[in-house]
């Protein structure tokens, strides 16, 4: 399963920070029935995901009742120092 969506990079100011990006609802719920054949638990699905030329391979986050895409400081460096309130376009593949 292939999904591509443009959205802004967020950061959670939690007791471990990180940066995502939230899949639109369109895609979540494609992303919803495939979970139930590759999700390892807790809801994550494993995905490869790709901004511009980097790829990585990542699990989506549930939340809300959709899913968020974690981006690494190593991946945000990689990419040209992306940032909070940056747009990006994001490219996933899931394994079914």
């Amino acid at each position: 399963m292939e999904l591509e969506f443009t959205g802004e990079i967020w950061h959670w100011r939690g007791p471990a920070p990180w940066y995502f990006v939230t899949v639109p609802e369109a895609g979540c719920r494609e992303l919803a029935a495939a979970s139930s054949v590759v999700s390892y638990g807790w809801g994550m699905v494993p995905v490869t995901a790709r901004i511009g030329d980097v790829s990585w391979a990542t699990s989506l986050w549930p939340k809300d009742g959709g899913y968020i895409v974690p981006l690494k400081a190593d991946v945000r460096r990689r990419i040209g120092g992306l940032d909070e309130g940056d747009e990006v376009t994001v490219r996933l593949s899931v394994d079914l």
